[in-house]
């Protein structure tokens, strides 16, 4: 189960740009594919991709403590980061109504698309030298996108689709993840072991693109809320692209 490569993929290498590749190209024909799909089957999907996600978060678990931490005691891998939260939203989806059956979809196909996307572009954390984790990682977020392109599509025949719902979920999903930071930190007190969920833990500066300038000059708080900020405007931004852009072209 542990095996290596002999020369671990670079990002931006030739490895990661044909994944990328392949990814889009599946996410192409998969959106082509479903364009018909009704909803009760869409959100079937949706159930079912979100089961396979916690399947592999349970193995991952397990891979992790056997073969990279090998029986130390480790919150880095806890499963609220946020991508994380895209198994938790499709598993559940189906059984949510009204309002909060929308917040989930909305989340879907915003935040939690941002989040695919910018984990497989900038995929540091994912290039590892374990051959089926590193698979894992790129095929989960893979997942994802598929997962938003089922919630947009869903959300699309539906008259009256809110941003305000998914943005408070986002925000409670993120105390959520400060909150285990802090207790993670006070429990393990090493940074390479203790959590850092989101990426907003307070104790230590960003290792983000960008956000680790922000706490080198203006500090922890002020580099979490902007990266914070940051995620829920392009979660906005592409909600406009999705459901208000095509509104005003068609008025």
């Amino acid at each position: 189960m542990d095996w290596i490569f002999s020369a671990t993929p670079l990002p931006y290498g030739l490895v990661h740009w044909l994944i990328l590749a392949g990814i889009l190209a599946a996410a192409v024909l998969f959106a082509f594919a479903i364009r018909k799909t009704d909803e009760r089957r869409l959100l079937r999907m949706l159930f079912v991709f979100g089961l396979c996600m916690l399947a592999a978060e349970a193995w991952k678990q397990w891979f992790v403590i056997r073969y990279i931490y090998r029986g130390t005691r480790s919150m880095w891998f806890f499963p609220w980061q946020l991508c994380s939260m895209a198994m938790y939203c499709s598993a559940l989806v189906p059984f949510l109504k009204g309002k909060a059956q929308d917040a989930a979809l909305v989340f879907l196909c915003t935040f939690s698309m941002i989040g695919a996307v910018f984990a497989l572009l900038f995929p540091e954390d994912m290039m590892r030298p374990q051959i089926l984790l590193f698979c894992h990682s790129f095929l989960y977020h893979a997942v994802m996108l598929l997962e938003g392109l089922i919630a947009f599509r869903v959300l699309k025949r539906r008259k009256a689709v809110l941003f305000l719902p998914a943005l408070l979920l986002y925000l409670c999903m993120a105390a959520v993840a400060e909150i285990i930071n802090v207790v993670s930190h006070f429990m393990i007190r090493n940074i390479s072991y203790e959590a850092n969920m989101f990426y907003i833990t307070p104790f230590y500066p960003s290792t983000q693109p960008v956000f680790s300038s922000v706490a080198a000059h203006a500090g922890v708080a002020v580099e979490i809320a902007a990266y914070l900020g940051a995620i829920a405007l392009g979660a906005f931004g592409l909600f406009l692209l999705e459901f208000r852009l095509p509104k005003m072209n068609n008025a």
